[in-house]
């Protein structure tokens, strides 16, 4: 489908799947490996390289595949990278045909004019470039290693209240050491919203958090540099893309930072169209709040915001969100007004803040590999261009690559 079409790559996150039946049907879809696979309307600028282990899957109606066949003067690998360069992008947006949205077609597709270096050449093109590509794959693999385990002992902690039923049965809590499991109550309560751990309450946002602001309701001028204009299209979901971003002039950045500026360990939120994205600001990021977008910022003091971005991540306030949505003709959205009203659940600050300690290192260095996949990725653009048009020779691009790696 267009949506697991990454850069140069598939996205396999939330990739939809069909009966045996329905493969075989649909046999001529297959793709093979080599295959370079771009959506039909959208963004039409990215494409993905298909793997060894992805050949034989079904090419979506939503996308179409360019196959080079048995072709012994270019490399499906360099056309891939080929293809992404922002000249070729620009050239498909100005072909793509559509008023509002652009489209592709494979008469578009066949006419992108290429220029093919010796296949020797277009080879160590593609080692060099391979190399920051599996760089950047391994950082935010150990990212999404590092994110699952945070998640996990909140949902342990807090919503199964492991420890809490584990000193019920007379033992001590494990993995966590005698200071932090007194923390924990030995009883649980049962009220109308099911069983809670003795003590604990819910309680407003409102009353938990230092503020909630809204961003602003209409969009700047783009600027080649400066500040990040953040949008839904940069939250993921639980964390921030900022792959494609919208900078804003420092002139500006005065009037759009007028309700709030950004600081690390805020927390921002989508409140229309991508409901329950949730994203913690990373240090020294600049950046104001896009259209839709909205801003939870802890308490100064004994904030816990880790604590606080992992409920609302967690399973029980998005049902809360899905329960609360409203449902429109063209998009969801929530009543941000109403927001700050919706109730969390609340235990003792010591704890709140004995799992912030926990997972704050986690999240140290996710945000340190997001900020260096992004300098890598970086580098990777900056090198393709050259390379292909030969402005930077090979021996000074692999020094290049050598010191983004290090």
């Amino acid at each position: 489908m267009p949506t697991n079409i990454g850069e140069g790559g598939i996205d396999v996150g939330g990739i939809a799947r069909i009966g045996a039946a329905d493969v075989e049907r649909l046999a001529q879809h297959k793709l093979k490996t080599g295959d370079i696979v771009f959506s039909r309307r959208g963004d039409v600028t990215k494409n993905a390289l298909v793997r060894d282990f992805e050949s034989g899957w079904l090419c979506g109606t939503g996308c179409l595949k360019v196959r080079l066949g048995r072709c012994s003067i270019a490399s499906p690998s360099f056309v891939s990278y080929f293809l992404r360069q922002p000249e070729v992008k620009d050239w498909l947006i100005r072909h793509a045909v559509g008023a509002t949205m652009p489209n592709l077609n494979t008469g578009i597709l066949s006419a992108v004019p290429l220029r093919l270096p010796p296949l020797a050449v277009q080879l160590e093109i593609v080692e060099m470039l391979g190399a920051l590509d599996e760089r950047i794959a391994l950082l935010r693999s150990t990212n999404a290693t590092l994110e699952a385990i945070a998640q996990a002992l909140f949902k342990s902690w807090f919503v199964d209240f492991d420890p809490v039923r584990t000193k019920l049965e007379g033992r001590a809590p494990e993995g966590m050491d005698e200071t932090t499991a007194t923390l924990f109550p030995d009883r649980l309560d049962v009220g109308d919203e099911g069983e809670r751990p003795a003590g604990w309450s819910r309680r407003p946002i409102q009353d938990v958090v230092s503020a909630v602001y809204d961003g602003p309701h209409a969009t700047p001028a783009e600027a080649d540099s400066g500040p990040i204009f953040l949008g839904i299209k940069n939250l993921t979901g639980t964390g921030l893309d900022l792959d494609e971003i919208r900078h804003i002039s420092e002139s500006d950045w005065p009037q759009w930072t007028r309700r709030v500026t950004p600081r690390a360990d805020d927390i921002v939120f989508s409140y229309e169209a991508t409901l329950g994205f949730f994203a913690l600001i990373p240090p020294d990021l600049r950046c104001c709040l896009g259209r839709r977008l909205a801003l939870i910022r802890p308490h100064a003091v004994d904030g816990a915001a880790h604590f606080w971005f992992h409920q609302f991540t967690a399973a029980p306030f998005q049902r809360w969100l899905e329960k609360h949505t409203i449902h429109g003709a063209t998009v969801n959205r929530i009543a941000l007004k109403e927001f700050p009203s919706y109730p969390v659940l609340a235990p003792p600050i010591p704890l709140q803040l004995a799992f912030d300690d926990a997972v704050r290192p986690l999240w140290a260095r996710i945000h340190k590999n997001s900020a260096q996949a992004k300098t890598l990725a970086a580098v990777r653009d900056t090198l393709l261009p050259r390379l292909i048009s030969g402005q930077v020779r090979l021996p000074d691009a692999a020094t290049t690559l050598n010191e983004a790696i290090a």
